[in-house]
């Protein structure tokens, strides 16, 4: 079961991953690997290059959220809210995508590997080069 963080703790280390990605050496890259994180408000946070293996980020919003070159492999993004959300490069292998909100996301060679896109809604989003091997959609596998 996903460790759960409180919202100070949360807020900590996304501050430290900031200050990471500005290459500042107080920083910290944000490890969220299998954290619960279900229905965080994370809209519009950068957590590009993120670990976020295994997270469980159900029913986040994740609205225009930073997530490039993020790993998201295995992480639970059902129903979550990722609408125009940049997750240029980012792994979702095996992820749980299942009834999220992905319209207008940016998908651009994502690794999309096995992932679940059950009733994912898709409309307007890129996915140019997105390795879709073994996607589920439930309509017919890819």
């Amino acid at each position: 079961m996903p460790d759960t963080l409180t919202a100070y703790a949360l807020a900590a280390i996304l501050a430290r991953h900031a200050l990471w990605l500005a290459d500042d050496q107080m920083g910290e890259r944000a490890d969220l690997t299998h954290v619960n994180l279900t229905g965080a408000d994370l809209r519009g946070a950068d957590l590009s290059r993120a670990g976020l293996s295994g997270a469980d980020l159900s029913d986040g919003r994740l609205h225009r959220t930073n997530l490039r070159r993020a790993n998201l492999s295995r992480a639970d993004l059902s129903r979550a809210d990722l609408r125009g959300a940049d997750l240029t490069h980012a792994n979702l292998g095996r992820a749980d995508l299942s009834r999220a909100d992905l319209r207008g996301a940016d998908l651009t060679h994502v690794n999309l590997t096995g992932a679940d896109l059950r009733d994912a809604d898709l409309r307007g989003a890129d996915l140019w080069r997105a390795d879709l091997t073994g996607v589920i959609t439930g309509t017919g596998d890819v």
